[in-house]
């Protein structure tokens, strides 16, 4: 990485697309409408996006699973990239905490905010063209409000065709809500009991198939049934199947070794390559989230690929597993398979979570009647304090407080 620093490369030019304001005034960012799609790139002839950030204020936090990114490379029909943008970007269960890694970075704004400023750094090269689409999926039967929404993409754009050996980028969300226990299982979550011989009944994150290599993994698991979870195998298997392939090319010892850390991490941590990012609970119960960057020592493959992990040791556990998989190969690809609907990618949440949002979306929507009506003075200060300190009071967990500050918002 750092020796393509000092190397001066003629033919290569190096720009930027973003939601700069072609006015010249300070409105730079696209205002997405629920059930909007917009065009976020369109690149001709070859090139490489090099660095992807975005950031929005005071939006829902759900919107990190509402908006979807997809992303094709040279005029493909099917896209290459289908992730929920936050999940893309590291943020686990729609709960957004600092990331410090090589391939991603998630940075906090303002403490007085719903903000926080997202990095992506793998690269993605292209031949012909590029195309990235962003997409606002509504909840059904939920308010909803438009979100405000910056970006930058930086690029480089080469004289000479991009080489024959290089692979297209590809990401892809998976879920299993929840993962179904072993039938031989007595659900125990015992250290000892039961063999997995095959890996079929393994939770499964990527089958790729054709030519190239894995580079990274986003897992999240919402614990159900609390204490420790992670006792599930690693298995992979290169060039073969689960249940035709035995021993796999990767057999694993725990889920937290994948993650490079100690025995049952229960608390957080975010580094270059490795990370448990989010620790819901010491005692392992609820949310958590890690990632493991495959950078130094990429998953390579000739035919195919399967990335497989045990949910509990001879898959015992019922959770709720997500997982993000990066990788990058030869194509065609194997087609995807369908992402599912908004309501199924939400995460689990107590009510008031839900009803705390509902409620900042209202609050809102009364923002941009009054931005759209051009109002000015007393309502439009009262709004905007109710917006910006019942947001504070989400960020902060007091979301019972946050409901009634922006309940009283609406009669204004």
């Amino acid at each position: 990485m750092f020796d393509e620093l000092s190397r001066v490369r003629k033919g290569v030019r190096t720009y930027r697309l973003s939601s700069w304001d072609r006015t010249g005034r300070n409105r730079d960012f696209l205002n997405l409408a629920p059930g909007q799609t917009v065009t976020l790139l369109e690149a001709r002839g070859s090139g490489k996006i090099t660095h992807f950030y975005w950031t929005t204020i005071n939006a829902s936090r759900f919107h990190f699973r509402q908006l979807v990114l997809r992303a094709w490379w040279d005029g493909e029909p099917y896209p290459s990239v289908e992730v929920p943008l936050g999940d893309l970007f590291l943020v686990p269960h729609c709960t957004p905490v600092p990331v410090h890694s090589l391939g991603a970075v998630v940075n906090p704004g303002s403490s007085e905010l719903l903000t926080w400023g997202l990095n992506l750094y793998l690269p993605m090269p292209f031949a012909s063209s590029a195309r990235m689409e962003l997409t606002y999926e509504p909840i059904p039967d939920t308010p909803a409000d438009a979100t405000l929404f910056w970006y930058h993409i930086e690029l480089e754009q080469y004289d000479q065709p991009l080489p024959a050996d290089q692979g297209r980028f590809h990401a892809q969300w998976r879920r299993e809500n929840p993962t179904t226990p072993k039938a031989s299982s007595d659900a125990s979550g015992s250290l000892w009991g039961g063999a997995n011989l095959d890996g079929r009944e393994n939770y499964v994150a990527l089958e790729a198939e054709g030519t190239g290599q894995m580079v990274g993994l986003h897992l999240q698991v919402d614990n159900l049934r609390g204490g420790w979870y992670g006792e599930g195998d690693d298995m992979v298997f290169v060039d073969g199947r689960p249940g035709e392939l035995w021993p796999p090319t990767y057999p694993g010892t725990g889920t937290e070794e994948v993650f490079g850390g100690g025995a049952c991490p229960n608390h957080a941590y975010s580094g270059p390559y490795t990370g448990f990012h989010l620790v819901e609970n010491p005692d392992h119960a609820g949310k958590n989230a890690m990632y493991r960057w495959y950078l130094a020592d990429p998953i390579r493959f000739e035919r195919s690929l399967v990335w497989t992990i045990e949910h509990g040791h001879d898959n015992d556990l019922g959770n709720d597993y997500t997982s993000v998989v990066y990788w990058y190969q030869l194509e065609p690809h194997r087609a995807f398979p369908p992402l599912p609907d908004v309501k199924a990618r939400l995460p689990r949440m107590p009510e008031i979570v839900f009803a705390a949002d509902a409620a900042r979306a209202r609050c809102k929507a009364k923002w941009d009647q009054l931005i759209e009506a051009k109002a000015e003075g007393e309502a439009l200060r009262r709004v905007w304090e109710a917006l910006n300190n019942g947001c504070k009071a989400i960020l902060e967990g007091r979301l019972e407080e946050a409901v009634r500050i922006f309940q009283a918002a609406e009669s204004v």
